[in-house]
């Protein structure tokens, strides 16, 4: 089986789980990255424009007023790998490809994540994903609130398939300690992290618990700006700012902290969650978990039985939570102990790719009776 992956980024420190269908999917995956229509392809070479260009005008393989350059790129790739079935990572990258899906006859699985699915603009701009919902052959989604607005937009509700992404199994390993007045928050500092409400309220959190630290790790557009909040109320040795951190050192985080934190929100332009994997790996770790109900994190954050969850922009509520694990280190370790087990028992990283791999063998073998 011959799996062509594809993914507008090669490695981005947020996008663990593309990592995971990469290096985890049964079969030969040739993974294309470098934009929403992808450019490259992993270990090998998309044939050049000038070398296209001739073989356009000598051989007249291709026509060029039906396909770009870089679309005839990828399609020639596809026919010289001899790809099976396409999975596409996100609805734009899926919307980008689907002349080619459809030139060659190949089955499509679109695995849709976030932003991709709630974005007013981006949506708009794919017409409703009108086409991918009617060219694919599966719609992967991460959370239920995602299945209910791909439904909304027309999505043929027996293509939809619920399939979290999940932590990688080294997280389980994790035996946190308890032994620092310490939080930990990971992930980019964009609009839907908020990372400014989190911060604000942390900034109650040390009022009552002057020698509490937050850690927050990652990097982004908000990150000067939170900074500088940190710095206009002087308090930079309980608010670290980290930068992008590894999985490793992200455990060993997690190891003496006493919770993972993060405020997420609805963007102005819609965009959103799908479900949080720092907030997986945390709760996976046995932390327990304090933040929103937002998007799919009440979908695997039990709310009083694996962490603590408060409304959208709800500073106030998110300080008393932080300050209740502080003032009961045992709820802490219940917490995260609940939050260890429901995680191993309902969303591991087996089961996700057995979910995929599943649903990759379905759509080569429907498409080929089609």
């Amino acid at each position: 089986m011959n799996i062509a992956l594809l993914s507008p980024n090669q490695n981005a420190y947020s996008e663990t789980f593309i990592q995971a269908h990469k290096n985890l999917l049964k079969g030969k995956v040739y993974f294309f990255y470098s934009g929403i229509l992808p450019t490259k392809l992993e270990g090998g070479n998309l044939i050049n424009s000038r070398r296209l260009r001739i073989l356009d005008i000598v051989k007249g393989y291709f026509n060029l007023n039906r396909f770009s350059l870089p679309e005839i790129a990828l399609l020639n790739s596809f026919k010289r790998n001899k790809i099976d079935v396409v999975l596409a990572e996100y609805g734009d990258t899926a919307q980008k490809i689907l002349k080619i899906c459809n030139e060659l006859k190949l089955p499509l699985i679109v695995h849709f994540h976030g932003y991709d699915a709630s974005i007013f603009e981006l949506i708009k701009n794919n017409n409703n994903y009108k086409e991918v919902f009617e060219t694919a052959e599966f719609v992967v989604v991460v959370s239920k609130k995602m299945y209910q607005d791909l439904l909304n937009l027309g999505c043929p509700e027996q293509k939809l398939v619920y399939n979290v992404c999940s932590p990688r199994d080294e997280f389980f390993k994790v035996q946190p300690n308890f032994s620092k007045q310490q939080f930990i928050a990971i992930g980019r500092f964009a609009d839907k992290k908020a990372p400014y409400n989190l911060i604000l309220s942390f900034l109650k959190v040390i009022e009552k618990f002057p020698e509490a630290k937050l850690i927050m790790a990652g990097d982004g557009q908000l990150l000067d700006t939170c900074k500088n909040l940190v710095k206009y109320y002087r308090q930079e040795s309980n608010i670290s700012f980290v930068g992008v951190i590894s999985p490793e050192k992200y455990r060993e985080y997690l190891l003496e902290s006493l919770a993972f934190v993060q405020h997420s929100v609805t963007a102005e332009n819609g965009d959103s969650e799908g479900t949080p994997v720092g907030i997986l790996e945390a709760s996976a770790s046995g932390l327990p978990v304090i933040s929103t109900k937002h998007a799919g994190i009440p979908d695997v954050i039990k709310n009083g039985k694996t962490g603590l969850l408060v409304e959208e922009h709800d500073v106030d509520g998110m300080a008393e939570n932080m300050i209740k694990l502080l003032e009961n280190n045992e709820l802490a370790k219940v917490l995260g102990a609940n939050g260890k087990k429901h995680i191993k028992d309902n969303f591991t990283l087996k089961r996700h790719i057995e979910v995929l791999d599943g649903l990759i063998k379905k759509a080569v073998k429907s498409h080929s009776k089609a």
